[in-house]
């Protein structure tokens, strides 16, 4: 698979034909180490099982793409910016043309994605843009109950939070939604250098097994609540949720109810509390 992969040179060289100067809005840094990207896609497990549909956002001038096209069946890539979008299919074509029937190409933000637009993906891989990462992998998460397994490269500090366990200072909302869909930890480290410009933080890689242990429908119950304790961390879930139930009274009713301590704040309950609480208050 090595030979065709991009390296440094190629990267530049892709860059300054389409006059691509990576943007910081975009969240843009292209990943172009050989190495690492054998290591996402590893780390991946995508050859747990034949034919996987991969969805990947932000696939920029082609890195990951080309190695996921040689793993996966199908791939679907995401790519807001149209000048890259645009040339993804060439680069495939001259680099790895047995792989081209294997691309599908949507030029859009991922935000705006809806079950409409990809067929049953089954696998979320992707070096995500840094500024949107938890929205969008919450967002396609939601869309796509036929995704089972993520792995997803974002900033090392959010990588740490969707990681993080109950009880922890940097457990928070992003850990409470995504363990919601499953098993959620942290995949390995990539430091700067690896992508052109280097950022000025580390990157890292989280892995979610989607079991889905909870009935999708809950999660317009469930995450309201989950924001709403989060919200002012220091006050206790009698307090955090006053607001939600209508008074701290029925706050406490329902904690009590679901057999959590009212005196808690939100950072102690894992997401089974959180399911537990909403279905007693319904």
């Amino acid at each position: 698979m090595d030979n065709f992969l991009l390296g440094p040179a190629e990267i530049r060289q892709l860059a300054d034909k389409l006059d691509v100067s990576p943007t910081k809005k975009l969240g843009q840094n292209f990943l172009h180490d050989p190495n690492t990207v054998r290591m996402i896609v590893a780390a991946a497990g995508l050859e747990d099982g034949s034919g996987q549909h991969v969805i990947e956002v932000g696939p920029g001038l082609g890195s990951l793409t080309l190695a996921l096209l040689d793993e996966a069946e199908k791939v679907t890539a995401v790519e807001i910016d149209p000048r890259l979008a645009k040339q993804l299919p060439e680069t495939i074509a001259q680099r790895a043309p047995h792989l081209s029937n294997k691309l599908t190409i949507i030029g859009r933000d991922a935000l705006t994605i809806t079950a409409d637009d990809i067929d049953n993906p089954t696998a979320l891989v992707a070096n995500l843009p840094y500024n949107v990462s938890v929205p969008v992998l919450l967002h396609l998460l939601e869309t796509f109950p036929t995704i089972t397994r993520v792995l997803v490269m974002v900033q090392a500090e959010v990588a740490d939070r969707l990681a993080a366990q109950p009880g922890t200072k940097i457990y928070g909302v992003p850990s409470v939604k995504a363990s919601f869909y499953g098993n959620v930890r942290k995949a390995g480290n990539i430091g700067k250098n690896v992508f052109w410009p280097a950022p000025k933080i580390d990157s890292g890689l989280v892995r979610i097994d989607c079991t889905r242990p909870y009935p999708p429908e809950l999660r317009t119950t469930v995450f309201p609540i989950v924001d709403a304790a989060f919200l002012q961390r220091r006050k206790t879930l009698r307090a955090a949720l006053a607001g939600h139930y209508g008074s701290a009274a029925q706050a406490e009713h329902a904690l009590t109810t679901a057999g959590i301590d009212p005196t808690l704040r939100g950072e102690k309950l894992s997401v089974n509390d959180y399911v537990t609480l909403a279905q007693a208050g319904h």
